[in-house]
């Protein structure tokens, strides 16, 4: 399975890559992810309401727009899921991180809940997990910054010091690029970037051995 994913915000040339490479390392045998770079006429950061709608506005026209893949389905690099209300409208299968990490855990009966860099995308992340009808505790807030984001000590500490604050078992790590080193286990921190691409890895299997 070959997917073609973009991101949410303009980033430079390092950035690009630096995810790119995340998901080099992430995606198990037979996915493989090919990023983008969304382009300036995105945000370069989702700190407002504002921001959100507008990425997810050119998100959208951004996979109207592809004429040169092979790709199998698209991904929006981000945990919000952007532009899952018209995913039936695009020319490939739209998968959402959270949508399959979330859906995935809360089947067996975890309580979910999620912690994310600023009131903006918490926001947000707890709109998308209603529109998909999973019952989550009110995401928690770190206070960080979009450049803590490559900033995995930085990330870690707040993580760390919030967590405890969640009464949930299973804990979404709201942003698809940050590396977690020893996250909680009380609750789970969980990487929604790599659970979701090891369950198109699993569903991938079964495709090809049906």
């Amino acid at each position: 399975m070959h997917l073609l994913a973009f991101t949410p915000i303009d980033v430079d040339a390092a950035e690009l890559q630096r995810r790119q490479d995340r998901y080099d390392h992430l995606s198990p045998a037979g996915i493989t992810v090919e990023l983008r770079n969304i382009g300036p006429d995105a945000p370069s950061a989702l700190d407002t309401e504002l921001d959100v709608r507008r990425s997810e506005q050119v998100l959208s026209q951004a996979f109207r727009s592809v004429l040169d893949t092979h790709a199998d389905g698209f991904l929006p690099d981000c945990v919000l899921d952007p532009c899952a209300e018209e995913a039936d409208s695009f020319a490939r299968p739209l998968y959402g991180l959270t949508r399959l990490t979330a859906s995935f855990y809360a089947s067996p009966g975890h309580r979910i809940g999620a912690l994310a860099r600023n009131d903006a995308i918490a926001a947000e992340l707890d709109r998308r997990l209603g529109f998909y009808g999973i019952v989550a505790e009110a995401t928690e807030v770190l206070g960080l910054g979009v450049h803590d984001i490559a900033d995995t000590g930085t990330w870690g500490r707040a993580v760390s010091e919030h967590a405890g604050k969640l009464r949930c078992t299973i804990a979404i790590n709201a942003c698809s690029a940050v590396d977690l080193v020893d996250p909680p286990t009380s609750p789970q921190v969980v990487d929604p970037t790599g659970t979701a691409l090891r369950l198109l890895g699993l569903r991938s299997e079964l495709q090809v051995s049906a």
